[in-house]
């Protein structure tokens, strides 16, 4: 991954932030100054902020583990998912179910009725029903992929929350920490910094912003597998070369 510049980011407009009028004062130190009535964020201290959350992100992945994308607003939504999927990380972009962690054993459910229904209409059970039958599987079918269609290949509770807009997703945020799961998150100058671990400051409004910085944490992504692929490459070699050591010592034998 080529590190972020200070230039990239001050081109997608990173440094934007909300009106003066409208801040959370704990965002303080992540403020460069005030200029137009509007709060002009540090890139400083973004870029060191996303170097940080970004080898967190990298060893969990090394580790095997699952990073949860989460970002429901128009202008995140798209990209959260594009992103995510491209890295085969679970992702929620339409709508936060209410429990989604906190209650996973239920969504889990969910997850296998789905499953299920996918593999009815393959068969041929689905086709000998009845024209309403079958519209009524579908449309039931797209109710759950529509909330659950980004995290259908979840089989356990994500390691950590990437989240756009920690104001919107505070639903998210809440249940992940109940069950100690940290959080990095895109804070703007209107949110609390407080409320997740990993504070990545950022115009969490404009699409480029979002776009940079989630391209810059499935980079680390890409990165933490990568490692990994090459970590359990090397331990088959050495274990075929220990099975190839006790099949030549047993043949001399």
């Amino acid at each position: 991954m080529g590190k972020l510049t200070y230039k990239e980011l001050l081109d997608s407009g990173v440094h934007f932030g909300h009106l003066t009028r409208k801040w959370d004062p704990r965002m303080a130190p992540y403020i460069f100054m005030e200029k137009n009535g509007i709060h002009i964020i540090d890139l400083n201290k973004t870029l060191a902020s996303l170097d940080d959350a970004c080898e967190v992100i990298r060893n969990i992945v090394r580790s095997g583990r699952k990073v949860m994308f989460v970002a429901t607003k128009k202008q995140a939504k798209d990209v959260i998912a594009e992103e995510a999927a491209k890295v085969g990380m679970p992702f929620v972009s339409e709508r936060w179910l209410g429990g989604m962690l906190t209650n996973f054993a239920t969504v889990r459910k969910s997850l296998k009725k789905l499953s299920s229904m996918d593999k009815m209409i393959k068969g041929e059970e689905y086709k000998s029903l009845a024209k309403r039958e079958r519209l009524m599987i579908i449309r039931e079918k797209q109710k759950l992929e529509q909330v659950l269609g980004g995290i259908q290949d979840l089989t356990r509770l994500p390691a950590a929350l990437f989240v756009v807009d920690v104001k919107k997703e505070h639903i998210a945020i809440a249940e992940a920490k109940r069950l100690n799961i940290p959080v990095i998150g895109v804070v703007d100058t209107n949110s609390n910094p407080d409320s997740v671990d990993y504070v990545i400051p950022a115009n969490d409004d404009a699409f480029k912003s979002i776009q940079i910085i989630t391209k810059a944490i499935t980079d680390a992504i890409e990165e933490g597998l990568s490692e990994r692929k090459k970590v359990k490459e090397e331990q088959k070699r050495k274990e075929d070369e220990e099975k190839k050591k006790e099949a030549d010592a047993s043949t001399k034998a």
